[in-house]
């Protein structure tokens, strides 16, 4: 008996627009009245995903897992009841990886801020803070090392080419130190080792008293996959990757096509 959904947002629960399909909203809400835990669970800060959860209108204890895997939080208080940290240490791993490499962005998704490390803040690092509802602030590594602010996770961001190169040339060192994954065409993100989705579930799940067997995970993307191998319930939206798609037991309709209501009313509220 499935017990908690975990639901990606780009992808999954959001269609194409970034907005939530009406009939994704309802099947959520019969699931969580029917007692089934909602939880959220993307690479997004805490202010790309509020005016998403605000919009599923959900009143009971819930949990979002944030920053692919990084941070969790209670949905009554928005207390961090889990959480990675990226320490200065590895903060000057990850930006002497870029040393020759000027058209990558190295940028840090802190507890409170979206901070890009070096003078200015790349035009494509402020359209992606926006996407989130935020503005990227500027700061030296120094800076952000005297920071009193929990750090999560990195994201180095370019245009393709260049994150292209970036990526082929540094991906194999630093995933000695860090857990990586290719999350958008633009963006290849480094979590504390050992940090993904799937950890961030495994200690939620633990934490509720719930089984493998009693998880449902629903995904599209790289930074799903181990996400899906740990539910029993594994469901591929149908826009998935062939990737997400070869792991999954089951695959849905679209993000456009409600697929995730489509999987609670299937295997859920059946």
């Amino acid at each position: 008996m499935i017990k908690l959904i975990a639901i990606d947002l780009d992808g999954t629960l959001l269609n194409s627009d970034k907005k939530i399909p009406e009939e994704n909203v309802k099947a959520i809400q019969a699931a969580a009245k029917a007692g089934v835990k909602i939880v959220l669970c993307t690479g997004r800060p805490k202010s790309g995903i509020l005016p998403f959860f605000e919009k599923l209108g959900l009143d009971d204890e819930e949990y979002i897992i944030m920053n692919n895997g990084c941070s969790i939080y209670n949905t009554k208080n928005w207390e961090l009841v889990f959480h990675a940290q990226v320490t200065n240490e590895e903060l000057d791993t990850l930006n002497e990886a870029i040393a020759d490499y000027p058209d990558v962005c190295l940028t840090l998704t802190g507890e409170k801020h979206y901070y890009a490390v070096g003078s200015e803040v790349p035009e494509l690092v402020q359209y992606d803070a926006s996407l989130v509802f935020d503005t990227a602030i500027a700061k030296s590594l120094d800076e952000m090392k005297a920071l009193d602010e929990t750090i999560f996770q990195a994201m180095y961001m370019a245009k393709a080419p260049q994150l292209d190169s970036f990526q082929a040339a540094k991906e194999e060192e630093l995933a000695k130190d860090f857990s990586v994954v290719r999350s958008q065409e633009y963006i290849f993100e480094a979590m504390p080792k050992g940090y993904t989705k799937a950890t961030a579930l495994k200690a939620l799940s633990e934490k509720l008293g719930l089984s493998q067997a009693e998880v449902m995970a629903l995904g599209d993307a790289a930074n799903d996959l181990e996400m899906l191998a740990f539910a029993d319930y594994s469901v591929a939206m149908g826009n998935a990757t062939d990737e997400v798609k070869a792991i999954c037991r089951y695959e849905t309709t679209t993000n456009n096509e409600a697929g995730v209501a489509k999987a609670i009313y299937d295997y859920v509220l059946k």
